[in-house]
């Protein structure tokens, strides 16, 4: 196999954990925001979110903008309407992980104030810049 199919290949591998990850932390919150600040549920799910995002997303993100903006390189991407727009999204998502991984020193200091359903809407940001970027990747329509 060539470079640039490892390269994809792990880009993609990269991409499966950050969003499996930036999945699952938002539905963690929804069950948070449910547990008694201090109780032992509350401080299992405080460890819960912070593996999560140390262990599995914080590293699945970087490999993904390492092994993505690689890719274009080897592609030659760069100068490509459809790559400037899922630049955007990507960022975009970034900004999503960040404000995550805010909520979860929030969490870990007791002092969250937004409810459940707070956290059910933000879960589907992800997924809806997911479904973007999947369009604009695939079918490269610019």
């Amino acid at each position: 196999m060539d470079l640039y199919l490892w390269l994809k290949s792990l880009h993609v591998i990269s991409i499966i954990a950050w969003m499996a990850g930036m999945l699952y932390l938002p539905r963690l919150f929804v069950y948070h925001c449910d547990a008694t600040p201090g109780s032992a549920q509350s401080e299992t799910f405080k460890v819960m979110e912070r593996r999560l995002l140390k262990a599995i997303i914080n590293p699945a993100m970087i490999s993904s903008w390492i092994f993505g903006l690689w890719v274009a390189y080897e592609i030659n991407a760069f100068s490509d309407g459809w790559f400037h727009a899922k630049l955007t999204l990507v960022l975009l998502m970034s900004g999503a992980h960040g404000y995550l991984a805010g909520r979860v020193k929030v969490f870990a200091r007791d002092e969250n104030t937004k409810p459940a359903k707070f956290y059910r809407i933000l879960n589907e940001v992800p997924t809806v810049l997911m479904i973007l970027i999947v369009i604009l990747v695939i079918g490269k329509p610019f």
